[in-house]
């Protein structure tokens, strides 16, 4: 329970619903869900603890806002990280992983056909990039990159309405995905490195 009511405010803020400095109500959240207040308080301590929301004393938990240098940041560190994810990815990953991460960007791919959805494509984004982290099965990389990348989809989450974003990412996944399955890692972590930092450029002329 606890998972599925995180995963669905995560989807309300990954898709504009709440947007940045939106209230986090933990009843009327409870009755939009149709859920009891527990899971949804424990989702908004979540929600905090991944940057993705602020507490005050005064104003209670509202979605996090984050200015053009925080987000700068974000993605310089994200950059390194997730090329280090993609390295260590490549030297452990097993043909069934090699064959969901292609799934996943033949997906994607289909979904360039489709009308833009903030909110499905941001998501299969995050499991794709989600599922080299775990296969690189370094704890501490994992937490650190799941916040970075939250907070990455926070700031812009309307990149993904552009068509030309949106076909730049999945060619980018899919050439990670190319690197991952020829086991070059060294090539795998320049693919990663530079999704990244093209995600930024587009960020900021969103």
């Amino acid at each position: 329970m606890n998972d599925s009511v995180h995963d669905a405010l995560q989807e309300l803020i990954f898709s504009g619903e709440l947007a940045p400095g939106s209230a986090l109500s933990v009843p009327a959240l409870a009755a939009r869900l149709d859920v009891s207040r527990t899971p949804v308080r424990e989702a908004v301590q979540q929600l905090i603890y991944e940057g993705l929301a602020t507490h005050t004393r005064n104003a209670g938990a509202r979605v996090a806002s984050l200015d053009a240098d925080a987000i700068k940041g974000v993605f310089q560190v994200r950059e390194v990280l997730d090329g280090l994810a993609a390295h260590s990815a490549t030297l452990k990953a097993g043909r069934a992983t090699i064959e969901q991460l292609a799934k996943m960007v033949q997906v994607q791919r289909e979904m360039l056909d489709e009308l833009p959805d903030q909110g499905r494509d941001a998501a299969l984004d995050l499991q794709f990039h989600t599922l080299i982290r775990e296969t690189s099965a370094n704890r501490s990389l994992c937490e650190a990159l799941a916040r970075l990348d939250g907070q990455a989809h926070l700031y812009r989450s309307d990149m993904w309405v552009t068509e030309l974003n949106r076909r730049l990412a999945v060619t980018e996944h899919e050439r990670i995905v190319a690197a991952i399955e020829a086991g070059d890692a060294e090539g795998a972590r320049a693919a990663a490195c530079a999704h990244v930092a093209g995600l930024y450029v587009r960020t900021c002329r969103s």
